[in-house]
């Protein structure tokens, strides 16, 4: 008893064994120097650069559905129809009223026609009196000149003559003042007319928009509508976007979006091939703790890019030079102090070390102290080794 007593007090201030961990089951890092490039990473979505939601122009009554999201559209491409028995009947109206108002304008240009030609006539016959009184009036004269007509009889034809050419003078007015009248009134009744066009051509819009078409050449997103749906004016029935030209809207943490700038490069993984571009925008609120970038892509877009589809977007900070750098453990935050597991030279066992970090980049991280190069490190996750300060391979 007493010899137990003595081995088991021996064993209890022995350390425990340290864990078997099989090597396969854990990822290591080796620690380099040279140059990091500094990234941050975010998700998000490849978005249309040019799209178009179609509006209502007139309220009414979806009819009919004849295209459905995913198929291809041209400017005049009809989506929907809807009715409207008002605006229908508003469009009959207002081209009868054109109608009305161009046999009207007709009917005045003949008639104003008519009294010119009248006053002409006026003119004509006041200009033959005129002419004949005075030529009578010239052979009175020589006639009274000789003493074979008295004065008086030779005053009065001259009269005559004179009041035949004021009459001529005063009609030739009437006539220019007809003119003028004329001109004003078929002015007016033209205006009334461009009045009674110009409303024909809005109603007649107004009734081919019951036929709603696409306006731009592209693939339908969406049709927000169904058959026998009310819609007002102005209310969205299709959105349309050009495919071919899409742009990636990635959202990235707000703590590592201090250091975005418009025209730093990214990269964009579609998870069938990478695509460069650059930031074309960054908004300027956080929204659940993220900033959203707009990145425009340069170059041919890999197979099965489409709207919508889910993406991984990286942005080039920096370029850090002669630094000594580690793959990103699971537990590696910027500018902290974290323990990690360093592997022996021997490669059959790996010790717990305090390591200080500074920048970090999505995949590497630079390290300050407490490794040097060529020092491996597991850098998936230690969590369950959390009470131990040494693991053993197997």
């Amino acid at each position: 008893m007493a010899v137990l007593a003595v081995v088991t007090w021996a064993l209890s201030g022995l350390e425990p064994a340290p864990p078997s961990v099989d090597r396969d089951t854990v990822y290591f890092g080796t620690v380099e120097r040279g140059s990091m490039l500094r990234q941050v990473r975010g998700h998000g979505t490849l978005v249309p650069v040019e799209t178009r939601w179609v509006p209502a122009r007139t309220r009414g009554r979806v009819e009919r559905i004849r295209l459905q999201p995913g198929a291809w559209v041209e400017p005049s491409s009809v989506i929907l129809e809807l009715s409207n028995p008002e605006v229908e009947q508003a469009a009959l109206d207002a081209d009868h009223a054109l109608v009305r108002a161009e046999a009207e304008l007709a009917s005045l240009r003949v008639m104003l026609g008519s009294q010119e030609l009248d006053l002409q006539a006026q003119i004509a016959a006041v200009e033959a009196e005129y002419v004949e009184a005075r030529l009578w009036a010239d052979a009175e004269r020589e006639l009274a000149e000789d003493g074979l007509l008295s004065d008086i009889q030779c005053r009065v034809t001259e009269a005559r003559a004179a009041a035949l050419e004021t009459r001529r003078e005063i009609v030739e007015q009437r006539l220019e003042l007809s003119r003028e009248s004329n001109a004003a009134q078929l002015d007016a009744k033209r205006a009334e007319i461009e009045q009674h066009r110009a409303l024909a051509e809005l109603r007649a819009g107004q009734r081919n928009a019951l036929k709603v078409t696409a306006g731009l050449a592209g693939v339908i997103q969406d049709v927000p509508v169904e058959v026998g749906q009310e819609v007002r004016s102005g209310g969205n029935l299709a959105l349309v976007a050009e495919p071919s030209q899409l742009q990636a809207e990635v959202r990235i943490p707000a703590t590592q979006a201090r250091e975005l700038q418009i025209g730093q490069v990214a990269h964009v993984d579609t998870r069938n091939g990478i695509v460069d571009g650059t930031i074309a925008r960054i908004d300027p609120t956080v929204r659940q703790g993220t900033v959203q970038i707009d990145i425009e892509l340069q170059g041919e877009l890999p197979p099965g890019a489409r709207p919508d589809l889910s993406v991984e977007g990286r942005v080039d900070i920096e370029v850090l030079e002669d630094v000594v750098f580690v793959d990103r453990p699971a537990s590696g935050v910027a500018q902290t102090t974290v323990e990690l597991f360093r592997v022996d030279p021997s490669g059959e066992s790996a010790a717990r070390v305090e390591v200080r970090l500074g920048r970090a980049s999505v995949t590497s991280i630079e390290v300050l102290e407490g490794l040097a190069e060529g020092d491996r490190i597991i850098v998936s996750d230690t969590h369950r080794w959390e009470d131990h300060d040494q693991l053993r391979f197997k």
